[in-house]
């Protein structure tokens, strides 16, 4: 007796550990931030899919207010001398950014396949 499908991940499962978003195979990176072509098991074309710009955007929007929060926080609370912030923020900053981007690839990707978005279209006049 084979077993019955099982159902595809979520899209935050699916982005946070790479898995298809179709089959919930472990094949949606071909590299640390980079998408493979298709999936080795289901043969879905990933590369039809564009997340873009997207996750870096939001990343550094969403990171950015909470960087900023926490330099204000350090500032009031401890006073440390400027030369502080300038070695502390930027380290903190990019490690979070990239820390976290491949799973926000992954992340806008999967809700893509979901919602089968595809590249804007004008309709032809009537």
């Amino acid at each position: 007796m084979s077993q019955p499908p099982s159902p595809p991940p979520g899209p935050i499962a699916a982005g946070l550990n790479g898995l298809c978003p179709r089959c919930g195979a472990r094949t949606m990176f071909a590299g640390v931030i980079r998408f493979a072509d298709r999936c080795a098991a289901c043969g879905l074309d990933y590369t039809s899919f564009n997340v873009g710009d997207g996750p870096a955007a939001f990343l550094t929007l969403i990171i950015g207010a909470i960087v900023a929060g926490g330099a204000i926080a350090v500032e009031l609370i401890f006073s440390p001398p400027w030369w502080v912030h300038v070695l502390l923020w930027p380290a903190i900053t990019l490690a979070l950014i990239l820390g976290s981007l491949r799973a926000a690839k992954g992340v806008l990707l999967a809700l893509e396949v979901r919602t089968a978005a595809r590249e804007g279209r004008i309709a032809p006049p009537r």
